[in-house]
């Protein structure tokens, strides 16, 4: 699933090209998604200028105020936002596109988890699926004491507390795994045993993380590609993630994958306490 990462990465390509520009059409091959699409928004949105484009987790929030809202995207297990000349033939799995004068922005998602959904008025983190999202990784707010507060009596592994999308947006497998290597803590440890030193070195390096992946376009590991078509390369970098059985780049030892929660975790039991 395309996480933060990814789509700020999305988001940072898309924005110089679309920010100003006024919409030529909206076109919706499905009538849904994980979410039916909203019927009126062919008409709502045509000839109306997106302000702006923004991020909230995993969402795209674009910005029409001439319409007196907000779409709001979600690219799901699957999906993936490219820029092609107005004109290309849409593919099997091209189900929306947001055509602009000089270039159209289309998604594809084979699995068809993501959704298109509208938010009237001013402030689009009112709507359900916003509302209760939790702290931005990359924001100032994301300190070691915040995340002390939170860990403090958890006996919930620290990894489902970094992956808990009410908690803290946006660090998904690939990223948590990353982060948890670089602090030296172990993902099985529960929350509430970790220091607050150790909590410290966590949040920084989370932080480093992120931006380390949003420098290398991402990770490319199913489906997701930028806005250009192009792949992302973190997925080259990983120190842990997907490499069961390897050595560990650090200590030579051999790196463990166990489940937890349901999905597999990767870590490197000689260098993670």
């Amino acid at each position: 699933m395309p996480e933060l990462p990814e789509v700020e990465v999305s988001r940072l390509g898309l924005a110089p090209h679309l920010e100003g520009q006024t919409l030529s059409a909206f076109t919706a091959r499905r009538a849904n998604l994980r979410l039916p699409i909203p019927i009126e928004l062919a008409e709502r949105l045509r000839g109306e200028r997106l302000a702006t484009l923004s991020r909230r987790g995993k969402y795209l929030l674009f910005h029409f105020p001439g319409a007196g809202g907000w779409l709001i995207l979600h690219l799901g297990m699957s999906g993936s936002l490219r820029l092609v000349p107005p004109g290309t033939p849409a593919g099997l799995h091209d189900h929306l596109d947001l055509e602009f004068p000089h270039t159209v922005m289309r998604l594809r998602d084979p699995r068809r988890f993501g959704l298109a959904v509208w938010q009237v008025g001013d402030d689009p983190e009112i709507h359900p699926l916003l509302a209760v999202l939790g702290l931005e990784p990359l924001s100032d707010a994301f300190t070691p004491d915040w995340l002390a507060a939170r860990a403090r009596g958890r006996q919930q592994p620290i990894k489902q507390l970094l992956m808990d999308a009410r908690t803290l947006v946006g660090v998904g497998n690939i990223y948590a795994a990353e982060s948890l290597f670089r602090a030296g803590i172990s993902p099985l440890r529960p929350a509430g045993r970790i220091s607050p030193a150790r909590l410290g070195q966590l949040v920084a390096a989370v932080r480093e993380t992120l931006l380390d992946a949003i420098a290398s376009g991402g990770s490319s590991v199913r489906d997701y590609v930028q806005s250009d078509g192009g792949a992302g390369s973190f997925q080259l970098r990983c120190a842990v993630y997907a490499r069961a059985g390897q050595p560990c780049p650090r200590c030579g030892g051999s790196i463990r994958q166990v489940r937890q929660a349901g999905r597999s975790t990767f870590y490197c039991p000689a260098c993670q306490r």
